[in-house]
């Protein structure tokens, strides 16, 4: 398919009706911030976290019509042409019902929780159905439709760090705009929607939705959710990667190879050898590249 699309047909984002919608009262968010450009939204909210705290509390939203300067997992450049996709980051300061902040080994399931989040938003408003390839990417048939990236935020006062998540997904992109061949976008996969303000309010939605659920059961993505089944559930029936054989490339030049078979309690991919039959675990942080490998 060769799709072209001019700036014309990419409206931009409306951040007094997006506000009005969302940030409380009316909605879930502390606070929504748009901007026209930025380097990267990661970056700036998490600057912003952590150099005025008290300006920034839990559900703080920072979104971009422009990214210059994004990156994905170990550094990788993403870039897109303006208003063609949504650049978002989300500050989390996860406590439980009782205020006590969340175990930080949970923190490792929340790029997986705003993936799941984000499947959820576009499949329910677009009619396309992503699916998730750990740790931290949204296909659609293989091809890349997001990416979510999280970070440590540090707290000088003592207290747990805060987490940035931030998301980028490929909402009007054409097959010239593409970074790589294996990418995709909403237009591509011709989604029944292409506004990016519709979009957007739906994900916040559903991830501020998700977030409260994952903070009730005190970040234990074993615990049941309302509906049945738990995070680690639901992310698993929706992640391509479990029941395929994998090749995990990791730091120094080591190679893991075998079949991906589970997710541990925080999130890490569980792989069985192919040479020894054992169970090995690796995390997100553990992982260079993870791509399909012959039985």
């Amino acid at each position: 398919m060769h799709l072209h699309y001019s700036s014309m047909e990419r409206p931009p984002l409306e951040p007094e009706r997006l506000q009005a919608s969302l940030v409380a009262p009316a909605g879930p968010l502390a606070r929504l911030d748009v901007v026209a450009e930025t380097g990267s939204t990661n970056t700036d909210l998490a600057d912003s976290a952590r150099l005025v705290p008290s300006e920034y509390p839990d559900l703080s939203v920072l979104t971009a019509e422009l990214q210059t300067a994004g990156r994905g997992r170990l550094g990788r450049s993403w870039q897109a042409p303006e208003r063609s996709s949504l650049f978002v980051s989300v500050l989390l300061r996860p406590v439980n019902p009782a205020g006590r902040p969340l175990p930080t080994q949970s923190y490792g399931w929340l790029s997986l929780l705003a993936a799941l989040s984000l499947t959820k938003s576009v499949a329910a408003r677009t009619g396309v159905e992503p699916r998730l390839k750990w740790p931290n990417d949204v296909l659609v048939d293989g091809r890349k439709l997001a990416g979510v990236l999280a970070q440590l935020v540090p707290e000088s006062s003592g207290n747990p760090p805060a987490v940035v998540v931030g998301t980028g997904l490929n909402v009007s992109l054409t097959d010239e705009d593409q970074p790589v061949p294996t990418a995709t976008s909403l237009l591509m996969e011709y989604a029944s929607t292409t506004d990016r303000n519709i979009l957007l309010q739906d994900y916040l939605l559903q991830l501020a939705g998700d977030y409260r659920v994952f903070c009730a059961v005190d970040g234990n993505a074993l615990a049941a959710w309302p509906g049945g089944g738990s995070l680690r559930d639901l992310v698993a029936a929706r992640m391509t990667t479990l029941g395929q054989h994998v090749r995990a490339e990791l730091p120094g030049g080591g190679e893991l190879t075998g079949r991906a078979v589970d997710l541990d309690a925080h999130g890490g991919l569980v792989v069985v050898d192919a040479e020894t039959g054992e169970r090995q675990t690796v995390t997100a942080a553990d992982v260079v590249h993870l791509r399909p490998a012959q039985a």
